[in-house]
């Protein structure tokens, strides 16, 4: 079966709502069940993601949840927990964020990595676009379309994906990208918050600029050399 037979499937039971995006050899679109009204979301991908098969049916409270995955001839359909909320982004293009706002939230997102650098997952898209606020306060952390798992034998990653900006430099080929290339792209995301733009045009003040600095080294060595770590100095 492929992908168009399957989502032909999906909608005996589901319609439609909205595409969310389409981009990438990614399509997602928000469902809803004609019996039950839940919505959830549907991925459909050209290309399979093994870290949906991976996370699929493992619960934390900071990831959406994977109902379900499908291999088929021509990719990979993902069905995932819908999260109602508003997106970092979405706050950015009314304000900025002070600091105890914005350590509120890298701490969150650091408790999502730790859990997921522990399972040898690097998420590799850490942005404004993947991070929801729901309506009672929590975080969630979203898309692992760009997520790889690590594996020590590998040189460098065989497929570069992330948001230019946010991508550490190992993430272009350089060497293979593991935890600290989400510790590089925390550092980005804090200077973000605080400031509305990327460190190399206006580095936060204070102590949150020299974190940032920390974790925005060339060097992987440099950085934080964990997500824990990272929070402790927050």
């Amino acid at each position: 079966m492929n992908c168009s037979e399957m989502l032909e499937n999906i909608k005996k039971e589901y319609g439609i709502v909205k595409i969310l995006s389409n981009k990438n050899e990614c399509e997602i679109f928000q469902i809803r069940n004609k019996s039950t009204g839940k919505n959830i979301v549907l991925r459909m991908y050209a290309s399979p993601v093994a870290v949906y098969n991976f996370l699929k049916n493992i619960r934390h409270e900071n990831l959406p949840e994977i109902y379900d995955t499908y291999m088929l001839e021509d990719g990979q359909i993902v069905l995932e927990e819908f999260i109602n909320g508003i997106t970092v982004a979405e706050v950015l293009e009314s304000g900025r964020y002070t600091y105890r706002g914005a350590k509120k939230i890298i701490s969150s997102i650091c408790d999502v990595l730790s859990f997921l650098h522990n399972i040898h997952v690097v998420h590799r898209d850490i942005k404004p676009e993947n991070i929801i606020i729901t309506e009672s306060g929590n975080i969630k952390l979203i898309d692992l379309n760009a997520s790889r798992i690590f594996k020590a034998e590998k040189e460098a990653d065989t497929v570069v994906l992330g948001t230019v900006g946010y991508a550490s430099p190992e993430q272009f080929g350089l060497s293979q990208s593991d935890s600290r290339a989400d510790i590089y792209a925390l550092g980005i995301l804090l200077n973000v918050m605080l400031t509305g733009v990327h460190p190399s045009e206006q580095l936060a003040k204070g102590r949150a600029g020299k974190i940032i600095l920390k974790c925005t080294q060339i060097d992987p060595n440099k950085r934080y050399r964990t997500v824990e770590e990272l929070k402790y100095n927050l």
